[in-house]
Parts: structure tokens; sequence; C-alpha cells
């Protein structure tokens, strides 16, 4: 990497196009996002006219593969797609999604025809520099990881333990997750391979609790940390649909929840759902997470919070990472997130941001520094 070389890399969470004109969505942010020489999002459901539901959990409604361009004239060079509904449409959901894509020029990573496929980084090039980017599901289900045999995605498996730690009978048990480790080696092998290969490694991975606000479960700190540690310079997390806090670990960031961006979609309303399974969920995590969609949202039937989203920016130099941050944005009624500047909305989501950063027990010290909010 010279030394005068300055590469902007931006990524951003959850990205459903479930809804008409998918190119209005990016309106507000298209010249921020043209900025980046390299744009990573997250594509979270399947983009298909084939295929049948194939998912023991609660399916995603596949997406028109029409909507995908989209994303290419939103400026994004790269997909992540190992997540909980990538595999709901079955095979060809799997199959048509990646075809799709990679005509549009955008590179995958973290699906594919069998584990191997799935497991292959996304390498781009810019100005002679090169980001590999690796993807992984770390929250089920099962129905959706890939084999030797079986389309899906890569995957980190979490145990879940559940211990009742005082005298009562039926009440509320201490939970403990774990990254299991055979499925956590393969990954850090993934890393290591690829740190040779590129100049900048990011490992995104689908993990958190849906839904609420601030908290991290047990096993999602050591697993970005252990990916640091095996050569990942950027780590980011998205599935939560809702933004989570960021660290610094050996000068490196990781953001533990980028939350939604273009996240729109009806398949979660309550209002002419004609999926039972959908319907029963909608009803189910109203009471589970404790909120209610705000009926002014249609398209965005998520938590008040997740209004509250981010680009994430890393710049990085011959030196390695020189800045790390977000700009803030802010998702309006339409399902458009807009950028929001050093103002009112602007502060108002940089200090959500720093509130649940410190609630998560998280450290990062958040300065303005033009348009972006730095931490690092």
């Amino acid at each position: 990497m010279g030394d005068s070389t300055i590469l902007k890399v931006m990524l951003v969470g959850d990205l459903i196009l479930d809804e008409p004109e998918p190119d209005s969505f990016f309106e507000p942010a298209r010249s921020t996002l043209k900025e980046a020489d390299v744009l990573v999002g997250h594509v979270e459901i399947p983009h298909t006219r084939r295929g049948r539901e194939s998912t023991s959990d609660v399916p995603a409604p596949p997406g028109n593969p029409d909507n995908l361009a989209a994303l290419k004239r939103a400026g994004f060079h790269v997909a992540t797609l190992a997540g909980n509904h990538m595999f709901d449409a079955g095979p060809d959901g799997v199959e048509d999604t990646i075809t799709t894509l990679r005509q549009l020029g955008i590179v995958t990573t973290g699906a594919g025809m069998c584990l191997t496929e799935a497991r292959e980084p996304a390498i781009v090039g810019h100005q002679g520099l090169k980001v590999g980017t690796l993807s992984y599901n770390c929250v089920g289900p099962k129905d959706s990881w890939a084999n030797e045999k079986k389309a899906g995605c890569s995957y980190i498996q979490v145990i879940t333990h559940y211990e009742l730690d005082h005298a009562t009978p039926g009440g509320p048990p201490r939970i403990y997750t774990f990254a299991e480790p055979e499925s956590t080696d393969a990954m850090l092998a993934d890393i290591e391979n690829l740190r040779r290969m590129v100049d900048v490694l990011i490992v995104a991975l689908h993990k958190g609790i849906g839904h609420t606000p601030a908290v991290l479960a047990m096993y999602e700190r050591p697993l970005a940390k252990a990916a640091i540690d095996a050569g990942a310079d950027i780590v980011v997390g998205h599935h939560a649909h809702i933004l989570r806090g960021i660290e610094v670990y050996k000068g490196r960031p990781i953001y533990h929840g980028l939350g939604n961006f273009v996240t729109v979609t009806r398949a979660l309303n309550m209002e002419a759902n004609p999926s039972p399974k959908r319907l029963e969920w909608a009803r189910r995590r109203r009471k589970l997470f404790g909120f209610e969609p705000d009926p002014d949202y249609p398209t965005y039937p998520f938590h008040p919070e997740a209004r509250n989203a981010m680009i994430a920016v890393c710049e990085i130099g011959a030196d390695g990472i020189r800045k790390a941050g977000f700009i803030p944005c802010r998702v309006n009624p339409k399902g458009q997130p807009e950028i929001c500047g050093n103002d009112s909305r602007g502060r108002s989501v940089a200090s959500y941001v720093e509130q649940i950063t410190g609630k998560a027990a998280l450290r990062a010290d958040f300065k303005w520094d033009g348009s972006m909010v730095r931490f690092m």
C-alpha cells in the first residue's frame, strides 16, 4: 500500500428490498454511499422466482431478483449472505441470489451451493489494494447451514445453556451462550488463509438478540475478538435489526451491530398477512420484545429505536486503520435512511450509540469529525 493511499471502506447492516421502486429507498443516502471506495452490505433474504419454503424457522418471502440491481446503482461492491433467511427458498433461492448479484458485478460471500463455496471470501480491488470479506451466520437455524452436499450459508454454531442459579423452580434462569469450537476454528482458519492474500480483512457476523436494545449475548464479544486475533481488521455485526454498541480491540474496530439500513418489508405486518407462520411471529414478537411497530412506518415494522441507523466508515492507510467511525442516519416513515450531519438529529443518533455502548459495558470515545462520528 502506497504511503499516500487512503482507502475508504463503508459498511451497512441488513438490506431487504421487498417493496416496489427499490432505488427510491437509497435516494437520501446515495451521494454519501458513492463516496466509498469499497461498500459492503448484508443481503438478508433470497431473491428468486423459483424455490419452495425450506426452513423450520419463520420464513421470509423471497424478493424479486430485479430489485437487486438497486444495490449496484447505489454503489455496493460486496454483499454478505450468511444469515438466517438465506435458505428460506431452498437451494434455488441461494443459487439465484448469488447468480444475480455476481451478474451485477457485486461480489458475494457467506453462501454457496456447498459449504466450501459458502466459505469462499469476497475479494475486491481498488487502486492496487485488495479488500477481503468473510461472512458467518451465528444465529441458525440449522436448516440454513451449508454442508459438503447442501446449499446454504457458512456458520458458527452457538450453544445456549439455561442455568437456574437460585432456589425458585420455574424462575428466570441465567443464560449462557458459547461459540462451538469446531465451527469457530473453521472461521479462524478462513481468516488466517485470507490474511495472506489481502491488505484489508473484514469479518461480518450475523449475530445478536433481535429487537432488543443494547444487550449483547455472552458469545458475541469473545467471537469478535477471536476474529481480530486471527487477523481481521474490521468486525461488523448484523441481524438484530437494531443498533449495537462499538468497541476497539487491539487497535481495530468492532461494530457489534450495524442495525438496519434499507430494510423495507410488509412480511411482519399483522394486517392482511397471507402467511400463517409470519402472522403468528408478528404477534409473538410483540410480546417477546415488548414493542409495537409504528403504523406511520408501514414498510418498517421494527422497534422504535431501530429508526437510529448508521453507515460504518473506516479510512485505511499504509500504516493500518487511520480513522474509524460512523455516519449517523435516521430512518424516515417511508423506510429511507436519511443522512444526519452534526445537527440535532445527528447528535441524537450519536448520543444513542454512545448510550448503548455504555450499557453494554463497552468502551469507546466518540467525537465529531466533520460529518462522521469518530471513535478511532
